[in-house]
């Protein structure tokens, strides 16, 4: 069987044109009054009132986190990096505690959640206030 041979099974019926005179009544099938019974009726899109009724929206918004950053805390580098190693995107990418975002180098943001008692040398990277305190009291340089 080809898309050629294809028939429909049911066969299909003519819609009924009512208010055309014949045997239809008063009311042509239509019901009594309203917009629904008048010919040309139209109704107004619902999606209209919708968008009418939605509120304006002004003011402040939370623009959200940037899209190219990775997050990190102290606590992972602590079991991570031995005293005195170096800190950058590059060395994080090697020791798979993040990866590439779209093929590009992430921004590296480190907060100060968990202990640090190491001191590590940091570079290219930002930090928290938090992690700053923690890493400069552990005895580690930020550059």
């Amino acid at each position: 069987m080809q898309l050629h041979q294809l028939r429909p099974i049911n066969k299909t019926r003519k819609k009924k044109r009512i208010g055309r005179g014949g045997a239809h009544g008063f009311y042509s099938g239509k019901g009594a009054k309203g917009q629904k019974s008048r010919a040309g009726r139209k109704f107004k899109p619902i999606i209209r009132e919708l968008i009418k009724r939605y509120p304006k929206l002004r003011g402040y918004k939370f623009k959200g986190l940037p899209k190219n950053q990775a997050v990190l805390n102290t606590g992972v580098l602590e079991y991570k990096f031995e005293a005195g190693e170096k800190i950058s995107p590059e060395t994080l990418i090697k020791k798979k505690l993040i990866s590439k975002i779209n093929g590009m180098m992430p921004k590296v943001k480190i907060l100060g959640k968990g202990e640090i008692k190491k001191a590590l040398i940091f570079e290219g990277v930002s930090l928290s206030k938090g992690a700053k305190e923690k890493i400069k009291k552990a005895g580690g340089e930020i550059k």
